[in-house]
């Protein structure tokens, strides 16, 4: 397992690309235990609030409707909130935010084979973190390159403003919002080992391709976190917590409307 201490050279490319992978800071055995305790969730049904799954007859052939993302698994789940407060993430966050991290959100997302991709988007477009940005922490539970719908990333926009997104196609994507790639710049595709985390700036444009694997799975534990400077953040993510699961509540709801004029969780 990899010490999840970052050398000067680690921040220095995550400045400069706006995103850093750190190898095998999780092991096989706790993403084998993740997988089998997400897969036990989904067998046991619905969550209101949180995990809505529909029927093979129900979801008209879409398999993310069979196998929707869990949204804030923290708030029901107890290993959820343990590896969200994970103090691996939380040393690997210290050192590039540079101060203490605050954990605001988690999510699993399952995508089966057949699985839509999510169009390019802006993590903080939703998370409206101020001053400065969120930080996603992504952990791949399965191993995750093109091919099983995994991320692409394009480098060099974590200092990009925070677009007003356009109609994606839902064809391809479960999200309906979609950014634009600034001229000049370039999507790059990211293959990840199981167990590897990919840490990347709030204001970086990402997406995720369709799952065109023949059996593989493709899930994953997501979670967004902020430093301890930030003053607001969308209400949504409220409460937010220390590495010690102390939870703050000092950090005010952001009512900005965003670029958009609209209100988007």
């Amino acid at each position: 397992m990899k010490s999840s201490d970052v050398t000067e050279l680690e921040k220095e490319m995550f400045e400069q690309d706006g995103f850093l992978i750190v190898k095998n800071l999780f092991s096989n055995e706790e993403m084998d235990f993740l997988k089998e305790h997400f897969m036990g969730i989904h067998a046991a049904g619905p969550i209101p609030g949180h995990f809505q799954p529909v029927s093979e007859e129900d979801s008209e052939g879409d398999m993310l409707k069979r196998y929707p993302r869990i949204l804030h698994p923290h708030k029901f789940d107890q290993v959820s909130m343990k590896y969200m407060l994970d103090l691996r993430v939380f040393t690997v966050l210290r050192r590039l935010l540079g101060e203490e991290a605050l954990a605001a959100q988690s999510m699993f997302y399952f995508k089966p084979p057949g699985g839509k991709g999510q169009a390019l988007h802006q993590d903080n477009f939703y998370l409206k973190v101020e001053p400065g940005t969120c930080i996603a922490a992504w952990t791949a539970v399965d191993a995750s390159n093109e091919e099983n719908g995994g991320l692409f990333i394009v480098p060099n926009t974590q200092r990009s403003e925070l677009q007003c997104p356009h109609e994606a196609n839902p064809s391809v994507s479960f999200t309906r919002e979609e950014v634009d790639i600034p001229v000049g710049l370039s999507p790059v595709p990211i293959s990840l080992e199981s167990g590897d985390v990919l840490f990347f700036n709030g204001n970086v444009i990402h997406g995720s391709y369709p799952n065109c694997s023949k059996g593989r799975f493709r899930r994953s534990f997501i979670c967004h976190y902020t430093g301890v400077s930030s003053t607001k953040i969308g209400d949504y993510y409220q409460p937010l917590y220390k590495q010690d699961g102390t939870p703050v509540t000092t950090i005010a709801a952001n009512q900005s409307a965003g670029p958009c004029g609209t209100d988007y969780k």
